[in-house]
């Protein structure tokens, strides 16, 4: 399968990435640019799909930035699903039973929830919410709704535009990573030579690109087919490169554990895409039970 981008998915990649550049707080400038509607059904939004998601969150994983794009969008391309748009931030709960959910992100600040969990969608107006931590320290809750809108019994659906977006997030976490690793070792001397002479150290960032390679593919392959089987595969990948966080973490040594430091950032965005998902286990059992 050719993952290449085609021009407007190329176009939004360029776009995301100029303003995640420049701006502090990115998340205005993303609504003004229309990038926060991108999965949102005409003529609201620009009825994008899977695909035009993961290149925008890939960027926002880049940077490492702490926004709300994941679930928004994730959201609001599940609505799209049923033909549905609604006006001001969305968010998806993916864990949860008779009318609780845990691992909300945006919980408080949301306007809308999306609620997946058994077989029923749910679109909630109005809830409460229990603040949880977090490892970026981005918002988070558990959340008691008494009732919602049903929209379909779809669930795992929802569930797998979450894993998609998140392979997505996690895949620009690692490339950020990766690359702010290798200028280190290519700049940081020890005994009279930089550490990308030494071949232990040669070897550890190639894991590294090696890992970051497998979750592209994984991810391409979940973003552009749908599968289910490939959604798995790519969030159990999202695993793997919290595992090669360590990695640049060792390779950056007492510099890596240095919270001021920007592979703090990664890392714990890294940790959190990772809890997200359920982790490596729970992926490798949907696997096995989807085959």
């Amino acid at each position: 399968m050719d993952f290449s981008l085609d021009e407007t998915q190329s176009d939004l990649r360029k776009l995301a990435r100029e303003i995640l550049a420049a701006e502090t707080d990115a998340w205005p400038a993303l609504r003004e640019a229309g990038l926060t509607e991108i999965c949102a059904p005409e003529p609201a939004g620009s009825g994008l799909g899977a695909v035009e998601l993961a290149v925008v969150l890939r960027e926002v994983g880049a940077r490492a930035a702490p926004l709300p794009m994941l679930p928004h969008l994730a959201g609001t391309l599940a609505l799209a699903g049923y033909g549905r748009t609604v006006d001001g931030l969305v968010t998806v709960a993916t864990r949860g039973t008779d009318g609780r959910a845990s691992s909300v992100p945006y919980a408080a600040q949301a306007d809308h929830l999306v609620v997946a969990t058994g077989q029923e969608v749910l679109l909630v107006g109005e809830w409460t919410s229990v603040p949880e931590f977090t490892s970026t320290g981005e918002p988070a809750a558990t959340v008691a709704y008494a009732s919602g809108e049903r929209l379909g019994d779809d669930a795992e659906r929802v569930r797998d535009l979450v894993l998609v977006a998140a392979a997505a997030q996690a895949s620009g976490v690692l490339a950020g990573a990766l690359e702010l690793t290798t200028e280190h070792i290519r700049t940081r001397r020890q005994f009279g030579r930089a550490l990308a002479e030494f071949q232990a150290v040669t070897m550890q960032i190639a894991d590294v690109y090696v890992a970051s390679r497998a979750l592209d593919v994984a991810l391409w392959a979940a973003a552009w087919g749908g599968d289910p089987r490939d959604a798995a595969l790519a969030a159990f990948h999202v695993s793997e490169a919290f595992r090669a966080l360590y990695t640049c973490q060792h390779l950056h040594g007492g510099l890596g554990l240095d919270v001021t430091y920007p592979l703090h950032r990664y890392f714990a965005q890294a940790k959190q895409l990772t809890h997200l998902t359920g982790g490596a286990d729970a992926q490798l059992d949907r696997m096995g039970a989807l085959t």
